[in-house]
């Protein structure tokens, strides 16, 4: 790992001082490293600009906004898939917030991620979890970008993926899409599906909907060692509660 404090620190303390100096540099930069907790260059350049450095409950959600904002603008499906991981991951109010500010500073794509995700690598499951989440948000909105591919790919090959791994990790989430609207889809199915009723109030019916969701979300199913084909079922089952509980919000109009 790359410390940047300490390289200046030996560099420096070599330059006035010769080894000695530079022994003593070395753990003075160490000390500063471990203090503002700078793990890369970009740590370096991120703190000299006062801009935080981000945490590890952030990084995930500045991705997101990151590919969010790849094919050009953010849409509803957007916003509603980074709101879905945040319940996913429990978050309480405080880390809601800090999750929704990292989301719209990946937006602005001025973080430079390469230092964040290689430290990462060392956390193979947290790894996985990212790409994940990722590929989920880039299919919110039913299509997979060229801009949206490049980047999960390159984000891939810093967390120590392969780019066929990283795309074949995709395949399991790119399961047929059904729009809300088809023929066939009727508001009572909507209701059964979500196991409430035309008199059910809003809070019920987003119980429901999130309760149904924390059951058939892929990457639960994927934690018990489900097949793809189970994993693709699941994912389809997730699209669906999305598309009824739309449906129903768009009825009831809440």
């Amino acid at each position: 790992m790359l410390w940047p404090g300490t390289l200046v620190g030996a560099g420096a303390g070599f330059f006035i001082a010769s080894i000695p100096g530079a022994m003593l540099g070395a753990l003075l930069g160490q000390a500063l490293d471990r203090r503002l907790q700078l793990h890369s260059w970009a740590h370096l350049l991120e703190r000299l600009g006062a801009r935080p450095v981000l945490r590890n409950d952030e990084l995930l959600f500045v991705l997101l906004g990151r590919l969010a904002k790849s094919g050009g603008r953010v849409v509803d499906r957007h916003i509603e898939q980074a709101r879905l991981e945040m319940r996913q991951l429990d978050m309480e109010p405080a880390a809601q917030k800090r999750a929704i500010a990292a989301f719209n500073r990946g937006k602005s794509g001025n973080d430079s991620l390469r230092g964040y995700l290689r430290r990462l690598k060392a956390q193979p499951h947290a790894a996985e979890g990212v790409l994940r989440a990722c590929w989920r948000m880039i299919l919110a909105d039913g299509r997979v970008a060229p801009q949206e591919r490049e980047l999960i790919t390159r984000w891939g090959s810093w967390l120590g993926w392969t780019r066929q791994q990283v795309l074949a990790l995709g395949g399991e989430y790119d399961a047929p899409k059904k729009p809300v609207t088809t023929r066939g889809w009727t508001y009572q199915q909507s209701l059964t599906l979500l196991g409430v009723t035309a008199t059910s109030d809003p809070a019920q019916i987003k119980r429901a909907y999130r309760r149904l969701l924390s059951r058939h979300h892929p990457d639960k199913v994927a934690g018990t060692g489900a097949s793809t084909l189970q994993v693709r079922e699941a994912t389809e089952k997730t699209r669906e509660l999305h598309q009824a509980y739309a449906f129903i919000r768009e009825q009831h109009g809440f």
